[in-house]
């Protein structure tokens, strides 16, 4: 009784509006008092232990620096120059705007580990120039929101950070390698339906009009935020620095090329960027703080091994048991955040993992696809809600563009289930 209550309260409390850290660790609190009614201060003092638990990790202290990085790059005029570049390359006409959008986007993913703060840099340079292109600003917005989803699968990733914390038989770096694949082909599934939309309805008639850059002009203009991911990510191949540094060097060479290359970042932007980081960082960690308590409460509760004896014991299957899970994903996923659902949902799904044998990497690379459909899935989209901001619309009108884009990266996930090694071949040939 007092572990349904558990869900019930928490579920309420999100209902009437209470922030999602808060209802987490309010309905964890209550059900730890319940639970020891005859004990010495109802066993609340493992409220602050577990919220300290779920805090004190190293891993996780590369989130508030991957969320800086993101904000440094928003403002250094990086992302304006990375579509200028691709502009040149593809060239102009229907359709390849939101082709050069997708792109930028996956390749942002290899310096940022926020998807909304990706949303933002894309957005800003991108939503504007394909509203003078002719695109209707809901298409526009559908396409940033979407595109900015591939950021959590494109290594560097907070989520796979998240994970990392939760399932300790997955390192951080077989993780990267592994969302590598499934990121480029999540993009690459995105371009199909995006490009055929802006066709099928004569969008962006007047993109073939508009100038298209020099070539050589834009490439040297981008080199510095073309060189970051190479630096980021083949830092940490050659092991001169882990993760979780390779978040603080990301913030000094951000600094570096936008105070001291481009020059758009001066002395006194510094102090809105920290505060802009701060906060999102704070919200970040304190929901995987509070989610600390309520996964404490599950586990003293007794409540994961039955609801996992009874997924297993189901009659399903394998296949059976996992089209559930995905499908349950998909609901949860509507409503709450991917940190929300890796938090709240890996300890309830990983006697499942174990039962079935399934690989510990394939499977966070499958459930940080769910939480990138999520990212655009209305209504709760936090990816759509960025975009929708920026274009000056409202997240009802993006549906009939958004549905096609979740069908391409569904078929993604269907693909990387179909066939593991999709995920598994990179961090196996890299070593991990």
């Amino acid at each position: 009784m007092i572990a349904t209550l558990l869900f019930v309260g928490f579920v309420a409390m999100m209902l009437i509006g209470v922030p999602i850290g808060a209802a987490l660790g309010l309905a964890g609190a209550a059900c730890i008092a319940l639970a020891n009614a005859d004990a010495q201060w109802f066993g609340l003092l493992a409220v602050p232990q577990n919220f300290y638990a779920g805090l004190g990790k190293y891993p996780l202290l590369a989130i508030p620096m991957f969320v800086l990085v993101g904000s440094i790059f928003d403002r250094s005029g990086v992302a304006l120059r990375l579509v200028n570049f691709a502009i040149a390359i593809v060239g102009r006409g229907p359709g390849m705007l939101p082709l050069v959008a997708i792109v930028v986007a996956m390749f942002l993913g290899g310096i940022s580990g926020s998807g909304p703060a990706n949303a933002a840099a894309v957005g800003a340079v991108m939503i504007a120039a394909m509203s003078r292109a002719g695109y209707p600003a809901a298409y526009s917005a559908s396409v940033v929101g979407a595109a900015a989803a591939t950021d959590i699968l494109i290594p560097p990733s907070v989520a796979f950070i998240v994970y990392s914390v939760l399932v300790p038989g997955a390192s951080v770096p077989a993780l990267f390698a592994a969302g590598m694949v499934p990121g480029i082909l999540a993009g690459l599934a995105l371009i199909v339906p995006a490009v055929w939309m802006a066709r099928r309805h004569n969008m962006g008639a007047l993109e073939a009009t508009l100038p298209r850059p020099p070539f050589w002009q834009s490439l040297r203009q981008a080199v510095w935020g073309l060189a970051a991911p190479v630096l980021i990510l083949g830092g940490m191949r050659a092991g001169w620095f882990t993760p979780t540094e390779a978040a603080v060097v990301a913030v000094f060479y951000g600094l570096f090329v936008g105070m001291a290359i481009h020059r758009t970042i001066t002395v006194r932007d510094l102090f809105p960027i920290l505060r802009e980081s701060g906060e999102l960082s704070a919200v970040i960690l304190i929901v995987v703080s509070l989610a600390g308590i309520f996964a404490y409460s599950l586990s003293t509760l007794g409540v994961i091994d039955p609801v996992a004896k009874a997924i297993v014991n189901s009659g399903l299957g394998e296949y059976g048991v996992l089209s559930l899970v995905i499908l349950m994903l998909i609901t949860v996923g509507m409503f709450l955040d991917g940190v929300s659902i890796f938090l709240i949902f890996v300890p309830l799904l990983w006697p499942i993992v174990q039962h079935y044998h399934w690989d510990p990497v394939w499977f966070g690379v499958l459930l940080t696809l769910k939480v990138a459909l999520g990212q655009f899935t209305p209504p709760l989209a936090v990816n759509l809600m960025v975009s929708c901001r920026i274009a000056g619309v409202r997240m009802e009108s993006t549906v009939r563009w958004v549905g096609w884009m979740l069908f391409a990266m569904f078929l993604v996930m269907v693909a990387v289930i179909i066939w593991p090694q999709l995920a598994l071949w990179l961090p196996r040939y890299l070593g991990y």
